[in-house]
């Protein structure tokens, strides 16, 4: 590398210099255009400068990949320790670890995904990058309640699945990255109806040009194939009868209009006519429009059916009955709902096979790929998750793990939604248009005279620089928790105020991906100050923590408190300031993730250092319990929630549902 950047500086001097006309002896001129004479000096340096530069570009790309690589196997090092640790203390440690390192691996790979030309391997990249974002959550609850009930086969069995999902996802990326081809790439995405269409259209337009460049027999093993995939339409158990009549019919007619065009086409071969005649175009343009007219048919069959499905699972009934009776420990209702569960996924893998053929994209395909094969892993994933808790229904763990997986679950119903009308937009002709980022300024009300707002659009590189400060932020998040539960007594204080803020923090993680509570950008910066206010109470009782401390103890302690409210205060002034337009505001949401981020950082360092002064100094801890009224004023708004409605209930976030209604949200022209 370091060579070849020399020869580039050396090309690109060289070329300087005999370009240069202040050192030219005798410049050939006429009077508007200098005329070098060593032309064929400037034609070698910039071969040469093209050479070299070329060079310099494999050379980064070979040492971007070496690095993914690395990570990938870093990565996978970690994961091996992780899943044979016996010990919640190690598994921490380990866990912090591997957290670090996938960050580094989500950043490496976020530029790739960001490099990528071809738009289905950033597809496939989008779709591996996500599934680790999402299963980093899931193994680490997945491996705590492993941990905390060893003898639990339900418990093994989820922990093991997710394992093995991020060890594919991981592959995955190696593969786009290296650009290799496994023996199985072309089973797991066979064409899709559409693209059939779109292929036996172009070969019976082409009769056009030329009468002899196929034969009938191609044209109608062509169709032949397409009917074939229709019957994933006419034989599925979920395809209304309407709709199922309707593509038999215009199938029958597709065969009827492709024998009148054989049939033309051949006279006109026989008649050895060099101009198409006026038969065989309208032919050619009734067999078009039959193909056009079945696609039609097949795309409202397949988003009719997962609009329905989407509509009729909103509720999102099956999950929240599975956490009643989980808790409940009531193992004959677990096991009806799921039965319910198993059938719901059933329905929603074989929608995404039927959108997958009228995706009209090959990036809209594998997005289709990876929904059916989420939910395919993850429903039973939640069953399994349920009948540990079900086993166990007094294991806070085991309740957090199911809700992490029915999280998921849901989060990929909503993907599915989006996925939609991305396939509508599509059809509609609409494929252009940008789609905006839903977690940025939304039509608001202010008042009648104001005009209605439209969605902040982000550019690849600012969503892929928010999605790598969410993750961040995410497993930031896992660590403070991870801290909070190491407390033997859950009721101090610190512990209060660190869940209250990994809470808020884990809240402003969702909205990084477009999912939560916090819909609007406003929404975010008025969290964002709630957050910092949290964080100086929570450097107040430290600070009388440290009171009680030895003089020797005492500055590790403060230097931490020292960190925090600066951090804290410059949050609350970020968040206060009011902004206007597009980059402002982007830039403002970037930093406030970035100050929430440096807090985390703080609180967990100042979590385990809190812990053992607070044994080493054996005063007991009663001084810091909660007097209940702190706690009771952020749940007063929840008293009448649902119990089901999520762990953020007791930390505030909850109450921001009656407060959003009331915001006024931010205007952005």
């Amino acid at each position: 590398m370091s060579i070849a950047c020399i020869e580039a500086k050396r090309a690109g001097e060289t070329i300087a210099q005999l370009t240069d006309v202040a050192n030219l002896d005798h410049p050939e001129s006429d009077g508007r255009i200098t005329i070098f004479t060593d032309k064929t000096g400037v034609v070698k340096a910039a071969r040469l400068l093209l050479s070299s530069v070329t060079k310099v570009l494999v050379l980064a790309d070979r040492i971007v990949i070496k690095q993914i690589v690395a990570s990938r196997n870093k990565v996978l090092a970690t994961m091996e320790q992780l899943e044979k640790v016996s010990s919640f203390q190690e598994f921490v440690q380990i866990f912090s670890q591997f957290g670090n390192e996938m960050v580094e691996f989500a950043h490496l790979t976020g530029d790739r995904q960001n490099d990528l030309k071809d738009e289905k391997k950033k597809a496939r990249m989008a779709a591996a990058r996500a599934v680790l974002e999402k299963c980093t959550m899931m193994l680490l609850t997945a491996s705590k309640t492993c941990l905390r009930h060893p003898d639990c086969e339900s418990a093994r069995l989820n922990k093991e699945g997710v394992f093995h999902r991020m060890r594919l996802s991981l592959e995955q990326v190696i593969e786009i990255v290296t650009d290799s081809r496994p023996s199985g790439e072309n089973e797991m995405a066979p064409t899709s109806i559409y693209t059939s269409i779109k292929e036996f259209k172009n070969k019976v337009e082409g009769l056009r040009e030329n009468l002899y460049f196929l034969s009938k027999e191609n044209l109608s093993t062509m169709l032949e194939l397409i009917l074939e995939h229709t019957e994933d339409f006419t034989d599925s158990a979920y395809t209304s009868h309407e709709h199922r009549e309707r593509i038999l019919e215009q199938s029958k007619q597709a065969k009827m209009e492709l024998e009148q065009l054989v049939s033309v086409w051949m006279q006109a071969q026989s008649q050895k006519t060099k101009e198409i005649t006026e038969d065989l175009e309208v032919a050619i343009l009734k067999t078009c429009q039959c193909m056009n007219e079945l696609k039609r048919e097949l795309h409202h069959a397949a988003t009719s059916l997962a609009t329905d499905l989407l509509r009729y699972h909103a509720d999102h009934m099956v999950l929240k009955a599975l956490k009643i009776t989980g808790v409940e420990g009531n193992l004959e209702a677990v096991a009806e709902y799921t039965c319910k569960l198993s059938e719901q996924k059933e329905q929603l893998v074989e929608t995404c096979r039927l959108l997958r053929h009228v995706s009209g994209t090959e990036p809209l395909e594998i997005t289709c790929i990876h929904a059916e094969d989420t939910f395919q892993v993850t429903g039973p994933q939640i069953i399994s998750a349920a009948e540990t808790l079900t086993l166990h229904p007094s294991s806070k763990i085991a309740k957090e793990n199911l809700d992490v997986f029915c999280e998921a679950w849901e989060s990929q119903l909503s993907d599915m939604s989006m996925l939609l009308r991305e396939i509508n937009d599509v059809f509609e002709g609409r494929r252009g248009e940008k789609r905006a980022y839903l977690s940025l300024p939304r039509p608001g009300k202010h008042n009648a005279n104001l005009k209605a707002l439209k969605p902040v659009t982000l550019d690849t590189e600012e969503q892929a620089q928010l999605g790598k400060l969410g993750l961040e932020l995410h497993l930031l998040t896992c660590d403070v928790d991870s801290e909070t539960e190491k407390w033997e007594d859950q009721e101090n204080e610190i512990v209060l105020h660190g869940q209250s803020i990994s809470s808020m923090a884990h809240s402003m993680y969702l909205f990084t991906r477009g999912e939560g509570l916090l819909k609007t950008t406003q929404d975010l910066f008025h969290q964002a100050e709630v957050f910092a206010t949290e964080g100086i109470k929570l450097a107040s009782v430290l600070t009388a923590f440290s009171n009680q401390l030895e003089d020797f103890d005492k500055p590790l302690l403060l230097l931490e408190i020292d960190k925090l409210i600066p951090v804290c205060q410059q949050l609350q002034i970020t968040a206060k300031t009011t902004v206007q337009g597009k980059s402002a505001t982007f830039t403002k949401v970037d930093t406030c993730i970035r100050k929430t981020k440096g807090v985390m950082t703080i609180l967990s360092q100042v979590l385990p250092l809190s812990c053992k002064l607070l044994k080493k100094c054996g005063t007991g801890n009663g001084w810091l319990r909660s007097p209940h009224p702190w706690r009771e004023n952020r749940l007063q708004t929840n008293t009448n929630e649902d119990s089901m409605e999520g762990k953020t209930d007791a930390f505030g976030i909850k109450s921001l549902e009656h407060h959003v209604a009331n915001l006024t949200f931010l205007e952005s022209k």
